[in-house]
């Protein structure tokens, strides 16, 4: 039996282990990792990495209701690199798995620690008729 470890762990040791990666660099090429569910962990680190040294507001992963995904960053609007669907729906379920929200909508704080130091990101998630939507929002 394969063991499950803990993604919220996972998630941080990523974000140690890309601290010093170019974060839009590797989000652009998560779609070719082997591994979807650790690809989707790697974007979540990525995600969180990008939004904190570019002092983002929040950073917006969106499933449309044809099923593609869209990614945005709001401290200028600006379109990030999408992870394409397989890895989008393991975004999604990695984020209701760490965060614990089960149904249409919910939000919650999430601390992440990155190498000697942490912040408490906000994750709020909707979904409606098919579309969904994770939201990161940053520290201000």
């Amino acid at each position: 039996m394969k063991e499950k470890r803990n993604l919220h762990l996972k998630v941080q040791e990523l974000c140690d282990c890309y601290a010093t990666a170019d974060p839009l660099r590797e989000m652009s090429a998560i779609d070719r990792e082997p591994d979807r569910e650790e690809a989707a962990l790697k974007w979540l680190a990525l995600a969180a990495l990008h939004g904190v040294n570019h002092n983002a507001e929040s950073i917006t992963l969106r499933k449309t209701r044809d099923g593609a995904f869209r990614v945005f960053a709001e401290y200028r609007v600006s379109e990030l690199p999408a992870p394409g669907r397989e890895v989008g729906e393991k975004i999604l379920a990695a984020v209701r798995e760490i965060t614990h929200i089960e149904g249409k909508k919910g939000k919650t704080p999430l601390a992440l620690g990155i190498r000697n130091d942490s912040l408490e990101l906000k994750i709020r998630i909707e979904s409606k008729d098919g579309a969904e939507k994770v939201k990161i929002h940053f520290p201000g």
